[in-house]
């Protein structure tokens, strides 16, 4: 058999409801034999059987598709209802019955919700039944319908397990192949770093000294880039961030990055408000570099002829560390994404990066079991993490 057919056998099989429905349908009809088959052009196959009249068919059975009158009911996808056979002007001359000895007959189409054909539910017996009544019309409706919805269920469950299952192999070796390119890039980088050391010692005149610099940024820049790539990767593929915590002053650590990104930003203001009346137990490296993301972030997007004010303070049980910068507001749709990784959202050429400096900064935030959050609006937009101090 193929593995289709024994897939679909293998479904019908996982509905628990299926054995007591072919009970009930026994029970309530006074029939012997009752089946879930699936039905396709040219197979018959029953996918699960209750037989009381030793019909001899058996789970996985097959009967030839053209002897039975399920193949018509897949034709035409209408219900048969035969209370006698011999009574019965459109059926007593028949094939299958005159070939399976059957008096008795139900079969109602089993029809997936997309409105595809699966099968039937089907019932027998040597005997004649009173079959067409509303009642037992009905019932059979029901359960057909009832095993189709099941049916459909399960497909679209095995569909999101395998879609999810490749998703996250494909994940896991980008992943690993970002974390790969990020450590390879380091040597090569440190070579370029020393060689433009090397140069800087020896006599230039002013333009190769010019170039020497802005070879030393590029590498600078270069290698904060490979930083989050290898956070991003850590994040990701171990247990988070990991933290050395220690007891830090940190006003001096928040001015020490400030005084570095005002050397990269000479001509925009930054202004400090900070409140900070004792020691944080946190990882420093950490701190400056989530702080360092904030404060680049405002003065990259900010307006630039206003200044980017920032603000720290110990108070309430809590550390907080706040950014803010004027300039056009971030619309709802990309302040919800802000802090997923590789979104830039709506930035100017010059402005491009990997889109990964948020969402460090709020892994970091989590790692202290802290939280980050952004709020935008014409007045400002403000990025605030708050940290507990114990």
């Amino acid at each position: 058999m193929s593995a289709d057919f024994q897939h679909d056998i293998d479904a019908v099989k996982g509905i628990e409801a299926v054995p007591t429905i072919l009970e009930v349908v026994c029970r309530t009809t006074g029939m012997g034999f009752a089946a879930v088959a699936r039905v396709t052009e040219d197979r018959w196959i029953a996918c699960q059987v209750l037989d009381n009249i030793d019909f001899g068919l058996k789970s996985g059975g097959e009967l030839r598709v053209e002897t039975t009158i399920c193949h018509e009911i897949r034709q035409t996808g209408d219900a048969v209802v035969i209370d006698h056979v011999d009574n019965d002007p459109a059926f007593r001359n028949h094939h299958t019955p005159l070939q399976y000895g059957f008096q008795s007959y139900i079969s109602m189409p089993i029809t997936l919700p997309g409105g595809r054909f699966f099968g039937t539910l089907c019932a027998i017996d040597p005997r004649p039944a009173r079959l067409q009544t509303p009642e037992v019309i009905g019932m059979f409706k029901l359960f057909a319908e009832l095993i189709g919805y099941h049916l459909e269920a399960a497909e679209k469950l095995n569909s999101s397990e395998a879609h999810l299952l490749t998703e996250r192999q494909t994940s896991e070796l980008r992943e690993q192949f970002i974390a790969v390119l990020g450590h390879d890039l380091r040597n090569p980088l440190a070579s370029i770093q020393a060689g433009t050391n090397l140069l800087l010692k020896r006599p230039l005149d002013d333009k190769a000294i010019t170039i020497v610099k802005l070879m030393q940024s590029s590498v600078s820049r270069m290698g904060e880039l490979i930083e989050n790539v290898l956070d991003f990767a850590r994040g990701r593929l171990g247990n988070g961030l990991a933290l050395r915590d220690e007891s830090a002053e940190i006003e001096p650590l928040l001015s020490q990055v400030i005084a570095e990104l005002r050397a990269s930003w000479p001509d925009r203001a930054i202004q400090t408000e900070f409140a900070l009346d004792r020691q944080v137990v946190c990882d420093r490296v950490r701190i400056a570099q989530l702080f360092s993301n904030l404060l680049g972030n405002a003065l990259t997007h900010g307006a630039p002829d206003q200044a980017v004010r920032v603000g720290a303070s110990t108070r309430n049980g809590a550390f907080e560390l706040w950014v803010a910068n004027a300039g056009e507001p971030i619309d709802p749709a990309t302040l919800g994404r802000l802090f997923q990784p590789f979104y830039r959202g709506h930035v100017q050429a010059s402005q491009q990066g990997l889109g990964l400096g948020l969402y460090i900064a709020s892994q970091i935030a989590a790692a202290h079991g802290g939280t980050l959050e952004v709020t935008s609006s014409d007045a400002e937009t403000r990025f605030t993490f708050v940290m507990p101090l114990n």
